[in-house]
């Protein structure tokens, strides 16, 4: 039996794609574990009270002195490292669904009502639009996290500034395209008020590229923060999150500690790729000029 509504005809096509379907399912697992963290992690890695510094640098197996296996090993400062990775997981995913969150709605606001209201308002918000983007996300995230600091706000704030603008530009182009369709001029033609055909009329139709575009932009965001909190720019050290595990990792690599670095490196890159195949299977499915 065929489905009748549009996301189960989504849906059956989306699943047609194993490794789509397969990228999508660790996601799920992966944000699962990620929300369990507290339950199901021998060790709160955020509790400074509960690490011990001669359990630090221990390899994979090692039974600690509080009577637990660390089965990934414990870094640096004597934390466990499947703990850790998991807190880790949970910070990423927070931060890239807020910082994707914020960017989208901001980005999408000043994009449809640019193409909206058109005119120097339009050339003026895309030409800052236009100017922003030349400049990369990562510079830009750079800058703002060493002048606003670091915390969870702040580089939130960072991520939403630097990633706005690809979907303002996204938003701008798609809007734009409906904006000259009969039905946006059979809305104008009535005494509707502009948050109305914007909102109701316009920003509906522009929603596929957009879903595709915040799901890249969301692995992006999971990224921008992985690598300041490498840099020391992200979280405090109270906070570790996988870009600083990787980090303080770095300096033993060499001498055989390999699995400070490595293990919080494969989950990071298992969790951006993952997102990436889901989201490539969803612009296949949205764009007609991709569909297989």
């Amino acid at each position: 039996m065929e489905p009748t509504s549009p996301f189960g005809r989504f849906w059956q096509e989306f699943r047609q794609n194993r490794i789509a379907l397969g990228a999508l399912i660790v996601v799920a697992l992966i944000v699962l574990i990620a929300v369990l963290s507290p339950w199901i992690t021998p060790q709160n890695p955020y509790d400074l009270s509960n690490l011990v510094l001669t359990d630090a640098r221990r390899p994979p197996g090692f039974i600690g002195s509080k009577g637990f296996t660390h089965w990934l090993g414990t870094d640096a400062q004597g934390r466990d490292l499947f703990s850790a990775i998991l807190y880790g997981l949970r910070i990423s995913i927070q931060v890239g669904l807020v910082a994707g969150a914020l960017a989208f709605a901001i980005g999408v606001t000043l994009g449809t009502f640019a193409a909206y209201l058109g005119g120097r308002i339009e050339a003026l918000i895309m030409r800052v639009i236009d100017l922003q983007l030349s400049f990369p996300a990562i510079l830009l995230a750079l800058v703002l996290a060493a002048v606003l600091g670091q915390g969870k706000g702040p580089l939130i704030a960072a991520l939403v500034t630097a990633q706005y603008a690809y979907f303002a530009r996204t938003a701008h182009g798609a809007a734009s395209a409906e904006r000259s369709k009969e039905y946006v001029e059979a809305a104008l033609s009535t005494p509707l008020p502009p948050r109305r055909v914007v909102f109701r009329h316009i920003l509906p139709n522009c929603l596929p590229p957009l879903i595709v575009v915040a799901t890249v932009q969301i692995a992006n965001s999971i990224a921008l923060e992985a690598t300041l909190s490498f840099l020391g720019l992200g979280l405090p050290v109270s906070e570790p999150s996988l870009g600083m595990l990787i980090a303080n990792g770095f300096q033993y690599m060499l001498s055989g500690r390999y699995w400070i670095s490595i293990y919080p490196g494969v989950a990071l890159i298992v969790l951006i790729v993952a997102i990436n195949l889901v989201g490539d299977q969803i612009r296949d499915q949205l764009n007609p000029r991709l569909r297989r």
